[in-house]
C-alpha cells in the first residue's frame, strides 16, 4: 500500500466513524502562527486563562507533546443541532452543549481511528487530542486543508460551515500530507463582528477573550465582569452569535451524532424553570454534559447575571456546592 492509498483508506474510515472531514498534515513547528499567538498573550486577552501561556513550545511543535510524532490527522464532528429551545425566552445554552460532553464522544472516535491504523495500514504510537492539551486545533485543520480561519477566529469549512469540533491524531508514522489550502472566503463581511454583543472581536481574527461570553461563562472562575452587564443576550453557557450570522453556517446540516442529542426536557425549560433550577435537576440535566463545569455555583452565577436588578430571584447554591 502506498502512501496515497493509506491516506484514503484512513479518511474513508474517518467517513464511517461520523467525521465530517480529515485531513493530515506534516507534523512540524507552526512558524506563522508563533508571533501572532505570542502578540495575543502580551495583550492579555487570554485573561486568567494561564494555561495557554504554559507549554508554549509544546503548542507550536507537536513533536515536543508527543515524541516521534510525524504526522498530524486532523478532524471534525459536526455539532448542530436539529432541535431548538422551545421557550423563547429561555435562557440560551450553546449548541455544542445540548448533548453528552464531545471531549468523550470525540476522544472515543479518535481512538478507534488510531486503532484502525495500526490493524489495517501500519503499527505506530499515537495520541488523540481533544481541546484538552496544547495543541493549536484550528491551525492544523488550516494546513490538513479543512478551512480557513474566520474573523471571528473559529475554522469556516466551505462545504460544511462551522458548526464542528476538532481534534487531532499524533501518530509517529510519516503519511503522505493533503495538499489542499483553502483560501479566505470572509472578504469584505464583518457580520460576527457586527453581531457580538460585547464587541469582543476587536479586530477582524482577533478575540479578547475577556470580553468573550463563552470566556465568561466557561472560564472565568470569579465573578463575571459587571462591565459586561446588559450584554449577554441571554447566554448562559457558551455563545454561538459569532457563528449564527456567518453566512457559511447557511451550510450547516443536522447532525447524526445520537449522543449530541438532547434530552427533552432540557429544551423544554422556560426561564422560569431555568431561574428556579435545584441541584437535583442540575445533576439530572447535566450529568454527562460539558454543562457540568461549570458546577451547579457557576450556572447559578451565570443566570443571576442575564437578570435585570430587581428581578426575581435566581436559585442559590447550597454551601457544600460553593466550597467545591
Amino acid at each position: 500500500m502506498n502512501k496515497n492509498e493509506q491516506r484514503d483508506r484512513i479518511k474513508e474510515k474517518a467517513r464511517e466513524l461520523g467525521f465530517l472531514a480529515c485531513g493530515i498534515s506534516k507534523a512540524d513547528f507552526l512558524a506563522e502562527e508563533e508571533s501572532r499567538f505570542e502578540q495575543w498573550l502580551v495583550a492579555g486577552m487570554n485573561g486568567d486563562m494561564d494555561y495557554m501561556a504554559r507549554n508554549q513550545d509544546k503548542r507550536l511543535d507537536p513533536r515536543l507533546l508527543h515524541e516521534g510524532s510525524r504526522s498530524v490527522i486532523s478532524v471534525l464532528l459536526n455539532y448542530y443541532p436539529k432541535e431548538k429551545q422551545l421557550s423563547p425566552d429561555a435562557p440560551v445554552l450553546s449548541k455544542y452543549a445540548y448533548g453528552a460532553d464531545y471531549h468523550f464522544v470525540l476522544k472515543e472516535k479518535l481512538r478507534s481511528l488510531l486503532a484502525f491504523i495500526n490493524e489495517e495500514i501500519a503499527a505506530c504510537n499515537g495520541r488523540a487530542f481533544v481541546d484538552s492539551a496544547p495543541v493549536l486545533d484550528k491551525a492544523w485543520a488550516v494546513r490538513a486543508g479543512l478551512g480557513w480561519i474566520g474573523k471571528n477566529s473559529n475554522l469556516i469549512s466551505v462545504e460544511h460551515g462551522s458548526f464542528f469540533f476538532i481534534g487531532e491524531l499524533l501518530v509517529d508514522l510519516e503519511l503522505e500530507p493533503d495538499r489542499r489550502i483553502v483560501s479566505n472566503h470572509c472578504g469584505n463581511c464583518t457580520r460576527c463582528l457586527d453581531a457580538c454583543p460585547t464587541k469582543a472581536i476587536v479586530a477582524p481574527y482577533v478575540v479578547d477573550a475577556r470580553r468573550c461570553i463563552s470566556y465568561q461563562t466557561i472560564e472565568q472562575r470569579g465573578e463575571i465582569d459587571e462591565r459586561l452587564k446588559g450584554q449577554f443576550d441571554d447566554r448562559i453557557f457558551g455563545c454561538d452569535i459569532c457563528q449564527d450570522v456567518c453566512p457559511w453556517n447557511l451550510k450547516s446540516e443536522a447532525h447524526k451524532e445520537p449522543a449530541f442529542n438532547p434530552n427533552p426536557k432540557l429544551m423544554a425549560l422556560t426561564r422560569h424553570e431555568w431561574l428556579s433550577m435545584d441541584e437535583k435537576l442540575f445533576a439530572e440535566l447535566f450529568r454527562k454534559s460539558a454543562v457540568k463545569r461549570t458546577k451547579y455555583s457557576g450556572l447559578m452565577r451565570n443566570l443571576r447575571f442575564i437578570e435585570p436588578v430587581g428581578s426575581v430571584e435566581v436559585n442559590r447554591p447550597s454551601d457544600k456546592d460553593l466550597e467545591e
